[in-house]
């Protein structure tokens, strides 16, 4: 059972108490979350204890799982045989291999796992609840009840109960009104174009500009009874929360507004801080110019234009940032949908990867390896520009039959630029080595985009693996054909391993969600060479 701190939480009218299905759900995609991160970051295979069975080399622990996808039903050898572990004993056993090996303790992401779980199973139960919406990229985005595959504690809410952050909750299919403020020029801070936001509310007075916020953020830093600042009201129109929670969307006015959320989700406090918003428009620039000489399928780049925010005391500015994002609208090609890639890979009504033949779902993989792949790596490899494409970060514009026809990208935050490619600017910048810069790209696209479509797919279609990644490996060869030849991408054609960020190990650590910590997982562009 959830454990609410301020009582069961509210849709709509009575009272939804979790069921027994719904708790069994919950702990069964945190028990999947946990496993997914110590097999990959952790544990190693012990082939002599059966299929699926692996070792915890620092307690000399032996676990298998069972599941299809992904991995289910942990049991533990014994000297009485194999015995099933509860989440609870799966953490525990957990935190004593993690302890074990790094001789550090964390009993404070034991308690987040199980947040998450308490979180997860509140979701669940509001979803029963809540009506889905009816915009198909709405659905894509607000699909994800299970998060991050490969985090720990993927739902998170800060340590909150759902009374906290439940209306404000994708997952629940919510939607609110934002709070509207008026900023007096001396408290005022801005950077780019922000004039999008003029169109969330009546002009204010004279020598007021107009700040929109999250209400979670609102409510976080107490109201903001602050003199300075003037209470507007709220919008008319409605915002959307997207799978990022602090992003929302606003259909009437398509636009995206990213805030500052001092609520830590997976690995960070969702604060927008200031040494990235002062080179928002800088990466924004980049990003746009990375595509001018592409010579395929030209992608669309949902751009950050700017920031406007409040001061609150000596904070800067950041506690009321928020970014001014392009909406869909005016990138989407004519008769396209988008949708989240995340949301594909989890599955949605709609999801059109459903229904599909063998036939069809590989020529919907051709279609998106074209589209994605390509504006990808001539980014990188033509300006030197790391996207961050991983799932969230992806939108693909489907037509009417459902087949991808537009690649869109969207969040500069985590976007890097080679510091060789743009020696003018200097060490504050988000700059990284092209070492560095390459193995976050190919964790971004292979790891953690590529690789979960493929297991979408091949979960609907078993027999259908070699062909995906030997269409894969193909695109890669005619992008070095492209750019000639370039060593990053024979290397990548030759390695046994690509790059698996170390979510549970940063966590256990208390390490910068930004660091690149990986660990090596199979390359499945190697695995079908000729």
């Amino acid at each position: 059972m959830a454990h609410y701190i301020d009582g069961p939480p509210m849709i709509d009218g009575p009272s939804v108490e979790p069921d027994r299905e719904v708790w069994e759900g919950a702990a069964a995609l945190a028990t999947t979350a946990l496993l997914n991160c110590l097999i990959r970051e952790v544990a190693r295979p012990e082939p002599g204890a059966g299929p699926r069975a692996y070792l915890l080399p620092a307690t000399g622990r032996v676990l298998r799982v069972g599941g299809g996808r992904f991995p289910a039903w942990p049991e533990l050898r014994t000297g009485r045989g194999w015995v099933p572990l509860t989440l609870d004993t799966l953490a525990a056993l957990t935190a004593a291999e993690l302890r074990a090996g790094t001789g550090v303790s964390n009993d404070a992401l034991l308690t987040e796992i199980l947040h998450s779980k308490d979180v997860t199973e509140s979701l669940l139960a509001a979803r029963r609840a809540a009506t889905p919406p009816d915009d198909l990229y709405v659905r894509s985005e607000q699909a994800l009840i299970a998060g991050h595959r490969y985090h720990p504690a993927p739902k998170a809410r800060g340590g909150a109960g759902p009374a906290a952050w439940l209306r404000y909750a994708p997952e629940a299919h919510a939607s609110f009104a934002l709070p509207l403020f008026g900023v007096p020029a001396e408290a005022l801070v801005e950077e780019g174009d922000v004039a999008a936001l003029g169109r969330l509310g009546p002009p204010p007075a004279d020598g007021l500009f107009l700040l929109p916020a999250h209400p979670w953020q609102v409510e976080l830093l107490g109201g903001l009874r602050d003199g300075r600042l003037h209470e507007l009201g709220t919008t008319a129109m409605t915002a959307v929360p997207t799978s990022s929670v602090r992003t929302v969307y606003l259909p009437e006015a398509d636009l995206f507004c990213k805030f500052s959320l001092d609520v830590r989700i997976t690995n960070d406090v969702r604060r927008l801080w200031l040494h990235d918003l002062r080179w928002l428009t800088v990466v924004a620039d980049a990003v746009r110019a990375a595509f001018d000489d592409l010579p395929g399928p030209r992608p669309a780049v949902l751009s950050d234009r700017g920031y406007r925010s409040a001061r609150l005391g000596l904070d800067g500015g950041e506690a009321l940032a928020v970014i001014v994002r392009d909406g869909l609208r005016e990138h989407l090609r004519p008769g396209l949908t988008a949708l989240l890639t995340a949301g594909i890979s989890e599955g949605f009504p709609g999801n059109p990867l459903d229904g599909l033949t063998g036939e069809q779902a590989l020529s919907w993989w051709q279609g998106y390896l074209d589209h994605v792949v390509p504006p990808v790596l001539h980014a990188y490899l033509r300006h030197g520009v790391v996207l961050e494409c991983h799932l969230q970060n992806v939108l693909i514009g489907v037509d009417a039959h459902g087949r991808p026809a537009q690649a869109i990208f969207r969040d500069h935050e985590g976007v890097k630029l080679v510091a060789e490619r743009h020696p003018g600017l200097d060490a504050s910048a988000p700059v990284v080595g092209a070492g560095y810069g390459w193995e976050r790209l190919v964790y971004c696209l292979v790891t953690n985009n590529l690789l979960e479509i493929a297991g979408a797919i091949e979960e609907r279609h078993p027999g259908l693996r070699a062909e995906l990644w030997a269409r894969a490996r193909a695109v890669v060869l005619a992008c070095a054909a492209e750019h000639g030849d370039p060593e990053e991408l024979r290397v990548l054609l030759a390695s046994a391993y690509v790059p698996a960020k170390t979510n549970l190990m940063l966590r256990w650590l208390n390490a910068g969600g930004g660091e690149m910590r990986s660990v090596p997982i199979d390359n499945p562009l190697r695995l079908f060479t000729p």
